[in-house]
C-alpha cells in the first residue's frame, strides 16, 4: 500500500500534468479524432445537383485516392529537393558560424548573435514578401544588379522554385541555429580544450575532433527539427505561387492539402491527407532519431 507521502506526490504531479494534458488534448489529439473522423466520409451531390449534397462513407477510399493522385506525390519529392538543398547549406553554415563565434578570433560576440538571430525573429509570411520582391523583375535590385552584369536569372520559375524557396529558409533559419550551436559549444568542458592545445592541435583540428563530436546531440536535434519542418513547408512557396503561378498550387503536400479542402472542397480528401503528412513526418522523425543515436554510439 502506497505511503500518504506517495500519494501526495502522485496527487501533486497530476494536478501539475493536468494543464498540459488538457491543452494538448484539446489542440492536437482531438483535431486528429475529427481529422480521422472526416477522413473516412466524402460529400456527394444527387439529381444533377439538385437534390443537395450529402455525406457518404467511403472507408480508406480517400487515403487511396490521396496516395494515387501524382500530384500528392510530387509535392513529397518536392520535399526531397528541398531538403537536399536546404539541410546541408544551412546545418553547415550554422556550425561554421558557430565555431567562429566561439573561436578567440571574434569581438562583440553578443552583438553578431543578435545580429544573426535578427533574420529569425522577422515572422515567415513578412520574410517571404521581402524576398519575393527582392525576386521580381522590374523591382528587385539584385535582379537589375545581376542583369547588369550579364547573370540572367528568373527566381520565380519553376527551374529555380526550390533554390528560391530554401534561399529563404536559409535566411531565416541559419542565425537562430547559430546560436543553439554557440550555446552548446559553450558547454563543451574547458579542460579537455586545455588538453588538446597543450598536446598541440591547432584550432581547425580542435574544431573538427573535439568540439563538432562534442555537440553532435545538439546537430542531430537540429537536424530533426529541419526535416520536421520542411515536411510542414507551406508559407514560403504559398507566396512566391501568389507572384507566380510557375510551380502549381499543389507544389507541397501541405498546398495540396489546401488546395483540396479550399479550392475542390473535398474535406475528406484534405484529411486523408493532412494524416498521411503526419504519419509520413512520424515516421521520418523516428529514422532520423535512430540513426542519430547509432552514430552517437562508440
Amino acid at each position: 500500500m502506497a505511503s500518504p507521502s506517495a500519494r501526495a506526490q502522485r496527487r501533486t504531479a497530476a494536478l501539475l500534468l493536468a494543464p498540459f494534458l488538457v491543452l494538448f488534448s484539446a489542440v492536437t489529439l482531438a483535431p486528429l479524432l475529427y481529422a480521422g473522423w472526416m477522413s473516412l466520409f466524402t460529400t456527394r451531390t444527387s439529381g444533377l445537383g439538385f437534390g443537395g449534397a450529402h455525406e457518404v462513407f467511403t472507408g480508406l477510399d480517400n487515403f487511396t485516392n490521396a496516395l494515387a493522385d501524382p500530384a500528392f506525390r510530387r509535392g513529397f519529392l518536392t520535399i526531397a529537393l528541398y531538403v537536399a538543398v536546404y539541410l546541408p547549406v544551412m546545418i553547415g553554415g550554422a556550425l561554421a558560424l558557430a565555431l567562429l563565434l566561439d573561436s578567440a578570433l571574434v569581438r562583440a560576440r553578443a552583438f553578431f548573435q543578435l545580429a544573426l538571430f535578427l533574420p529569425h525573429a522577422v515572422p515567415g509570411l513578412i520574410a517571404a514578401l521581402i524576398w519575393v520582391y527582392l525576386y521580381t523583375p522590374g523591382l528587385s535590385p539584385v535582379i537589375a544588379l545581376l542583369d547588369s552584369g550579364g547573370l540572367h536569372l528568373d527566381f520565380l520559375s519553376a527551374d529555380n522554385a526550390v533554390l528560391s524557396t530554401a534561399n529563404i529558409a536559409v535566411w531565416e533559419w541559419t542565425g537562430y541555429n547559430t546560436v543553439i550551436f554557440y550555446a552548446a559549444l559553450k558547454a563543451v568542458p574547458g579542460e579537455v580544450l586545455d588538453a588538446a592545445r597543450i598536446d598541440g592541435a591547432s584550432g581547425i583540428r580542435t574544431a573538427l575532433s573535439i568540439k563538432l563530436p562534442m555537440i553532435r546531440p545538439s546537430v542531430a536535434l537540429a537536424v530533426l527539427f529541419t526535416v520536421i519542418g520542411s515536411i510542414q513547408l507551406f508559407t514560403e512557396p504559398k507566396v512566391i505561387y501568389s507572384a507566380s503561378s510557375a510551380i502549381g498550387s499543389s507544389w507541397t503536400p501541405n498546398m495540396y492539402v489546401q488546395t483540396a479542402a479550399f479550392t475542390r472542397n473535398d474535406f475528406g480528401l484534405a484529411a486523408a491527407a493532412s494524416l498521411l503528412i503526419a504519419l509520413f513526418a512520424a515516421l521520418l522523425s523516428f529514422l532520423v532519431t535512430r540513426l542519430s543515436r547509432h552514430r552517437s554510439q562508440p
